[in-house]
């Protein structure tokens, strides 16, 4: 696991001595080159500036090249640097500050408002706050107000802490406190892990990639490799930078919270599973249609339909019936067989209100569907999910909002089909280098890709059935991996 270094022009910038981090000068860590060598530090810069070529700002440049984790980060500093670079956040920030301030309307705006790590001194801007500090990773910000019927962000503002009050540097030092303790509290009848990975899960998903009891066993498996497994939620954004690495276990879109935690992820130099690429790649049907077809990999004979001229086009090509997807969608949702035109015009002009372009192909009825785990560029399980019952699908969604899978049957990788693992590498390869799911049909006419899931369901007891923990060992090895390179 990665230890908490705090960089300081000069060390009376720091007047803590009860601080459990290593204190040094920007100095030192400009000049010692060698100093954090093996490792993987986490960098709080206290510079008294973050102007360009100042000391401070040549801290967080060679932080970043030398592999350690940083804030502030050169591109905050910068994004500081002008209003017109850091403007993008403003309309979001002036709404949570609005918010804040009408849930107390009687009191009035502090006249300096400062923000710590995302804390505040009035509680009535913790969620701003943590909103803030999820923009802009830096130590100290100062929000400056015009004032007005409805009061907007005027300027933002690094601030060093040489120029705190001592009663500001008490909310400071409570604020770091908070902010790094899970890096350093104590751990009694056991080594320290190396390494700490959040798990991003919704416990009220009905239907999660993975469940709790399997997260939990999971980071059993986990803490034997030396990893420590925290469960994080929608709500622990901000304390993204607290771990080493992320693994996003809920239904992923690129329009929700989720592609935000990746994107924030790599941003911070952590390796994660989805990474952004892969959302955007896998989360649209009609992109992974063209990939796949383009390189060479067998799909269902596909129309793509952008108005209802191409219906009929459809309906000569593809014959009935025939199965229509909305491009962004997922767990059967948004996937829906017709069998006749007049279905096909209806659910067309039903489903179009909400997208450009929907994808219609040819319905490929089997007993079963294949799923190809691929966890860096290899095999990670292979297994088959039967039909729900009296359905051509292997998930049912019923009227009451329940849902009915089918059976599965999950393959020793040295016993699964060459031919489909081969399809489900290939298919992998062509998105990125973490975790995917493969959807194949194999028919009398051949082996087709159906899909690839950039968050594939692992359940204990279904997708590691064959190979049991060693599922959960090449995952732990994955992010360790990527950690120690």
């Amino acid at each position: 696991m990665a230890d908490w270094v705090i960089l300081v022009d000069a060390a009376k910038d720091f007047p803590n001595a009860d601080t459990p981090h290593k204190v040094i000068t920007t100095r030192d860590y400009l000049a010692r080159t060698s100093l954090f060598r093996g490792s993987r530090p986490k960098i709080i810069n206290l510079a008294r500036s973050f102007n360009y070529q100042s000391r401070g700002y040549y801290c967080s440049l060679l932080a970043e090249a030398r592999g350690h984790r940083v804030i502030p980060s050169v591109e905050t500093m910068v994004d500081l640097g002008t209003r017109q670079l850091y403007a993008q956040a403003l309309p979001e920030l002036d709404d949570a500050l609005a918010k804040a301030l009408a849930a107390a309307p009687d009191k009035a705006m502090p006249a300096r408002l400062l923000v710590f790590f995302g804390a505040t001194e009035d509680r009535r801007f913790d969620r701003f706050g943590r909103l803030l500090f999820d923009w802009f990773r830096c130590p100290v910000l100062e929000v400056t107000v015009e004032p007005g019927e409805r009061p907007q962000i005027k300027r933002l503002a690094a601030v060093p802490v040489t120029k705190l009050t001592a009663a500001e540097l008490a909310v400071f030092h409570s604020a770091l406190h908070n902010h790094t303790r899970r890096e350093w509290r104590s751990k009694k009848d056991r080594a320290p892990p190396r390494y700490s990975l959040a798990v991003l899960y919704d416990p009220n998903e009905a239907m999660p990639p993975s469940d709790l009891p399997t997260l939990k066993h999971f980071s059993r498996v986990a803490e034997k490799q030396g990893v420590e497994v925290e469960p994080i939620t929608r709500r622990d954004l901000a304390r993204l930078a607290e771990f080493d690495a992320l693994f996003i276990r809920e239904t992923t879109s690129i329009d929700n919270h989720t592609y935000r935690f990746a994107r924030r992820a790599v941003q911070e130099g952590m390796p994660v599973i989805d990474d952004p690429v892969s959302m955007i790649r896998c989360t649209n049907k009609i992109y992974l249609h063209e990939l796949m077809a383009g390189n060479g990999i067998a799909v269902p004979p596909t129309v793509i339909l952008a108005s209802p001229h191409d219906l009929s086009r459809a309906a000569d090509e593809l014959g009935f019936p025939m199965v229509l997807k909305v491009p962004d969608s997922s767990f059967s949702r948004g996937v829906k067989k017709v069998d006749t035109l007049a279905e096909l015009q209806a659910l067309f002009k039903e489903w179009f209100e909400d997208t450009d372009l929907l994808l219609a192909q040819a319905f490929m009825p089997t007993a079963f569907d294949w799923r190809v785990g691929v966890l860096g560029g290899k095999p990670l399980f292979v297994c088959q999910y039967m039909m729900a019952k009296k359905h051509w699908q292997i998930l049912k969604h019923r009227a009451d909002g329940k849902s009915d899978f089918g059976g599965h049957n999950t393959v020793p990788l040295a016993e699964a089909p060459p031919a489909v693992v081969d399809v489900g590498l290939r298919a992998a390869q062509l998105i990125g280098n973490g975790l995917y799911g493969v959807d194949i049909k194999e028919t009398a006419d051949g082996i087709f890709l159906v899909e690839v899931n950039d968050n594939p369901n692992i359940d204990r007891g279904i997708e590691d059935a064959a190979e049991k923990d060693q599922v959960w060992i090449e995952l732990t090895r994955w992010f360790v991996d990527r950690l120690e390179s």
